[in-house]
């Protein structure tokens, strides 16, 4: 496993490894940029099929925390951590006693928060070992920044739909939403409210039992949700499933989801564009979550919290009309603007030493 030759690799800050044989812990902390603040992200926890798979998605997600935040207004960095292991067998008090402690020593440039495979009681478990967590506050939803995620996706759903269709309201429109966990059901939940058809799948059939019961989601077999003939595709679950295989089935003119990392290469943002398929930067529009992290470190209220995850529309629209002006992806525009905020923060840095 060779960091700096690593197809991710992005001239990190710093890569940590982690492995403890007495709770068996096997971990990678990934620090990509501090240039705003220190490295924020969350902590997932997933079966890779080597440690070079777990390597490269901790270095794509981590850069991605880098432009999220940056598009978001926080003053933070960006980084990521990834527990190699099942979730629903090798989790332990140990093992997060163990990852606390691994955060921790890196003296707060890097604080965990909530991710896939990890729950927000596994968090606070590591905030035993550290203080270098997030996501744990008495918040009117426990901590868990699941429904804010959720919240911003949907907004900026909203705002796709009106650029690409010129329709003010989703009633009667038709959305595939791949991933019916926390974030994909909370989104299910806005999207059926407001009147929209939402079809579902997901391949913990417990999840799709619940929207179906609960929502009325309409299940659709795992393998055909991509390729569902609708307006809107929203990916909700792991990254990377939108390459070379299933860009050409696609049937919606617009994907809009809370899947980091969406694209399995920057060639797929290019088919998507040549398709005519309006993409939403994942990075942009699922930043709800880091926002509800930052505001519940600081103490925010609901409203404060809800109103900054409300801009994540605005800066949507103006990604969309420079890539409409410049006839360029999507992806590269909010990446660049990303970059420009980045370097403002670098002027000020240099103003204030």
């Amino acid at each position: 496993m060779n960091v700096f030759s690593a197809p991710a690799f992005d001239d990190h800050e710093q890569v940590c490894f982690a492995r403890d044989p007495d709770s068996g812990l096997k971990a990678i902390i990934a620090i990509h940029d501090t240039t705003l603040g220190p490295a924020v992200g969350g902590c997932r926890m997933f079966p890779y099929a080597s440690e070079d798979a777990a390597l490269e998605d901790v270095l794509r997600l981590s850069r991605g925390m880098t432009f999220k935040s940056a598009l978001a207004g926080l003053p933070l960095g960006g980084g990521k951590s990834v527990i190699i292991g099942d979730p629903r067998r090798d989790k332990s008090r140990e093992l997060f006693l163990a990852m606390g402690r691994f955060v921790d020593s890196l003296g707060g440039r890097y604080v965990a928060a909530e991710d896939s495979g990890i729950a927000v009681a596994d968090v606070r478990t590591m905030g035993e070992s550290t203080a270098h967590v997030s996501g744990i506050g008495e918040t009117e939803h426990g901590g868990d920044p699941s429904p804010s995620t959720a919240l911003g996706v949907f907004l900026a759903l909203r705002a796709a739909v009106r650029h690409r269709l010129g329709a003010e309201d989703l009633a009667g429109l038709r959305v595939a939403v791949q991933g019916l966990g926390h974030v994909g059901f909370h989104l299910a939940r806005r999207l059926v409210d407001a009147g929209a058809r939402v079809f579902g799948a997901d391949v913990n059939d417990d999840n799709v039992a619940r929207a179906v019961r609960e929502l009325g989601v309409t299940e659709v077999p795992a393998e055909e949700i991509l390729a569902l003939e609708v307006d809107v595709v929203s990916p909700c679950a792991l990254g990377a499933v939108l390459n070379s295989e299933s860009i050409p089935n696609l049937r919606a003119g617009i994907v809009a989801g809370a899947a980091n990392n969406q694209l399995a290469s920057h060639d797929d943002g290019a088919r998507l564009m040549d398709r005519g398929i309006l993409y939403c930067p994942d990075f942009l529009i699922n930043a709800g979550g880091i926002i509800d992290v930052y505001h519940q470190r600081l103490g925010s209220d609901a409203a404060t919290t809800r109103a900054h995850v409300a801009r994540i529309e605005a800066t949507l629209g103006e990604v969309l009309t420079r890539a409409d002006a410049c006839h360029r992806q999507t992806q590269d525009i909010a990446e660049d603007l990303a970059r420009e905020l980045l370097g403002r923060g670098v002027h000020a840095r240099a103003r204030a030493a």
